[in-house]
């Protein structure tokens, strides 16, 4: 298989202190779909290095500030098969997790799939991005 030369997903962007997102949703569907185009628009000389780095830099803002404002509550259970620690980032495998999500309305819903990866970093934005200082 071809080498993934892509940016680590879970590194903050190289922005002002202030400003830094991560990328952890650029290996989702649509960030992948996004790489893809702007990588295909930049070889077709359709968009430079430079504005395709900074599209990437706002999905990665919008991305994170949108999923801030969700009201929607998903709780899972299932059986934790490894767990990692490294670089201030958590790593959960599962097997056999249940989801049940509740929303606004009264909405409620139950999904389960056999395995799933959790990559968890601190949500705080700026120059610390290391272990939450919360009490």
């Amino acid at each position: 298989p071809a080498a993934d030369h892509r940016p680590n997903p879970i590194s903050p962007i190289n922005l002002p202190a202030s400003k830094k997102y991560y990328e952890l949703y650029r290996r989702s569907t649509l960030g992948m779909t996004l790489t893809d185009a702007l990588d295909e628009m930049v070889t077709n000389g359709e968009l430079t290095p430079s504005i395709a780095m900074k599209v990437l830099a706002q999905f990665d803002k919008n991305m994170n500030e949108a999923l801030g404002s969700v009201k929607t509550k998903t709780t899972f259970k299932g059986n934790l098969d490894t767990y990692r620690f490294c670089d201030n980032v958590w790593t959960f495998l599962l097997d056999d997790v249940t989801f049940t999500v509740t929303g606004p309305g009264g909405y409620k819903d139950n999904a389960h799939v056999d395995k799933l990866k959790i990559v968890a970093c601190d949500g705080k934005t700026g120059d610390n991005v290391g272990p939450s200082s919360k009490k």
